[in-house]
């Protein structure tokens, strides 16, 4: 879209007394391969293209989409959104914002774009990852591997003079391998992903990931079943981190906090969390796969420290969500594509290392679970209680890792649990994953060091 173009959409709004006007343009290219039972299940490549028009009256949101890049098709649009507040069609008025371009920084290099290089090549890595995991054990019986990724190509502009243009190029390699023995199944899944180009499939190495998932399908398969109730759980690092992406991080976002659905409103600088505690969004990471250089808005996005030694900092907020509650704009503004109007989210979301080691936490155990890899769950968004899946386990006995053990689900509540995080661990890692909301499903990154929960309900078979 050009910029007199934009500009007297974007007048079409003010003329019908938006306080806000927002245009968001975007072109996006997916290409994916997948692999399974040893042949070749997909083969897609698609190219999706759309404008979403936001008109903002106060706190109050108003959205359309479509894919008619028309005038007078948007305009039309505009009209219908402001007749739901019961607003006649003016007449139209002359531009009186200009559009004028902002710069950013590019902190996300992309050294091979994928939309120059062949499906062929990605065929190449999910066959790998089928012959490794296949290879590591009889009792493997479906291997399935996709590799995939995406362009997004996007143009935001307002009425108050913004224009900014982005690219944003990820990329996601996943393996599911499945184990059974003795009419029991089970299966482990490994899904590294990245805010990179064809260079990330390179770098990657793919047997490792297939390996990986392939021994905990077989070692889980013949663990014993674990045995319910209230004990100690040590939470392993990376992917651990999704229960308080889930059961915590959502309510620090404004979209909850601005509808009064989280304890944690009315908070900032008190404690709700252990003293070992420190929580962060940060945006900034370079490459990370919940990474962008601007939020759907069109603003920088930053880091942002949520809790600091178990006080509570700041929430992540978007324009609207920030407005209503009193908090600065941290660049948390998010949506899966044109068709979602934005709201506040997470990005790249952990909590921070701290000093203490794997073996120390072991050792204050006299009887507990260590719940080394977690699966899927789900949570209530408005109370943060969760329910979720340990996918690799093991019993703690004296200080000890003892036998593997299968079917465990943590229980528990968000705001209760962060109390109870007595030590946290100097290995973090991260991991990717997709989070969806209000605002469609987003690329984000979970993350912590490992973490000891002094009481947890712990649900077995």
């Amino acid at each position: 879209m050009d910029k007199i173009k934009a500009e007297r959409l974007i007048q079409a709004g003010l003329d019908r007394k938006a306080d806000f006007v927002e245009l968001f343009e975007e072109e996006t290219r997916n290409a994916s391969v997948s692999f399974r039972d040893r042949k070749v299940e997909s083969a897609t490549a698609g190219t999706d293209f759309g404008l979403g028009i936001r008109l903002v009256y106060g706190t109050e949101i108003l959205y359309a989409h479509t894919s008619n890049e028309d005038e007078d098709h948007i305009i039309r649009l505009i009209d219908n959104l402001a007749r739901s507040r019961g607003i006649v069609t003016p007449n139209s008025s002359e531009p009186t914002v200009k559009l004028v371009g902002k710069v950013f920084e590019n902190r996300h290099k992309i050294v091979k774009d994928p939309r120059k290089i062949g499906q062929d090549r990605k065929l190449d890595l999910v066959k790998l990852a089928d012959h490794v995991a296949r290879a590591y054990s009889e009792k493997i019986v479906q291997v399935n591997s996709r590799a995939a990724d995406v362009v997004t190509q996007v143009l935001i502009c307002n009425s108050e003079g913004l224009w900014v243009e982005d690219t944003r190029t990820r990329s996601r390699f996943t393996v599911n391998v499945t184990a059974e023995a003795g009419g029991e199944i089970f299966t482990a899944s490994e899904a590294p992903g990245s805010l990179r180009g064809f260079e990330f499939f390179e770098g990657l190495d793919i047997a490792h990931y297939a390996k990986v998932a392939a021994e905990r399908a077989v070692l889980m398969l013949s663990a014993g079943y674990v045995k319910g109730g209230k004990m100690p759980v040590v939470m392993g690092n990376g992917f651990g981190g999704v229960i308080f992406h889930e059961a915590c991080g959502h309510m620090l976002e404004t979209e909850a906090v601005r509808r009064k659905a989280t304890p944690f409103a009315g908070k900032i600088g008190e404690l709700i969390a252990h003293p070992s505690v420190t929580a962060i969004d940060d945006g900034t990471l370079v490459n990370a796969w919940g990474s962008q250089n601007i939020d759907d808005e069109g603003n920088p996005v930053q880091k942002t420290v949520l809790i600091k030694d178990g006080k509570l900092q700041a929430y992540m907020s978007d324009r609207v969500g920030g407005k209503e509650v009193g908090a600065g704009i941290t660049g948390s503004s998010r949506r899966e594509s044109y068709q979602y109007a934005p709201v506040s989210r997470m990005r790249n979301t952990y909590i921070d290392r701290g000093d203490s080691t794997l073996a120390q936490m072991l050792a204050t155990i006299d009887h507990g679970i260590y719940a080394k890899k977690m699966g899927g769950g789900s949570v209530n968004p408005a109370t943060g209680e969760f329910n979720f899946a340990v996918e690799e386990a093991y019993l703690i006995d004296k200080g000890k890792l003892g036998e593997p053990l299968r079917g465990a689900t943590l229980i528990g509540k968000g705001p209760d649990i962060l109390p109870l995080i007595s030590m946290v661990g100097d290995d973090l890692e991260m991991a990717a994953g997709m989070c969806g909301a209000s605002s469609g499903s987003v690329p984000v990154m979970v993350g912590q060091p490992s973490i000891k929960v002094d009481n947890i309900l712990v649900g077995g078979r």
